[in-house]
């Protein structure tokens, strides 16, 4: 197995990790999808990465991280994060801009810049959106969180992670004060219409579930019995 693995290794390790392939096995149709290639050379790809030793995979069914590819994933995901937060406090850019400048940036960052870039920032826990980021041995912490459109009327509700792939709708997020540490308030639910009253530092504003996704939060109360 390579000390340092190509930069498509490292994209697919972290396509299987996102995926939940730590846990459970991923089917290749769905890292097909979520890395916007054909389905044929995912099948290639993932056989490859079982003979190095990064995944255990069974055609048909599907890749699983070996505990060599689930340390390899997180490095990368580490690298990712760390950068993010980099280029967002450090440098000013808009957390809307970050996650295509860190993707570019992670593949050609050295141990010993990944370390210095993590003490600048006092080896931080989350990125921008909220994202936990791996430590330095690859301990990762999970949370019980639920999308915020699976909250209903009377729930208070700390928004912790926003999805990162949408310039679009992160700046829309942003302008409408839905960022991670927010507490919100969800006043009403219209089920017809799948519209969402909910309030957020005194303003109430309308959304339906399409302009929450991607926004994931646990209760600090409810109203509801």
């Amino acid at each position: 197995m390579s000390d340092q693995p190509s930069q498509a290794v490292q994209d697919y390790l972290k396509a299987i990790h996102g995926l939940g392939g730590a846990d459970r096995v991923v089917s290749p149709a769905d890292i097909a999808v979520d890395m916007e290639v054909k389905a044929p050379s995912v099948t290639g790809m993932l056989k490859r990465l079982a003979e190095a030793g990064w995944i255990e995979y069974t055609p048909g069914t599907g890749a699983k991280l070996t505990p060599a590819g689930l340390a390899e994933a997180r490095r990368v995901i580490r690298r990712h994060r760390l950068l993010e937060l980099f280029l967002t406090k450090v440098l000013g850019l808009d957390w809307s801009e970050v996650d295509a400048e860190a993707e570019a940036l992670e593949h050609a960052v050295s141990p010993r810049l990944e370390q210095a870039i993590a003490a600048h920032l006092g080896e931080p826990l989350e990125d921008p959106h909220g994202h936990p980021i791996p430590t330095a041995t690859g301990e990762l912490r999970q949370r019980e969180l639920q999308r915020l459109s699976e909250f209903r009327a009377g729930d208070c509700v700390v928004i912790r992670e926003a999805q990162d792939d949408n310039p679009e709708r992160l700046r829309r997020w942003r302008d409408l004060g839905l960022t991670p540490g927010t507490t919100v308030h969800i006043v009403g639910y219209e089920p017809l219409d799948d519209l969402f009253d909910v309030e957020v530092a005194g303003r109430l504003i309308k959304l339906g579930s399409e302009g929450l996704a991607g926004l994931r939060g646990e209760v600090v109360s409810t109203a509801r019995g």
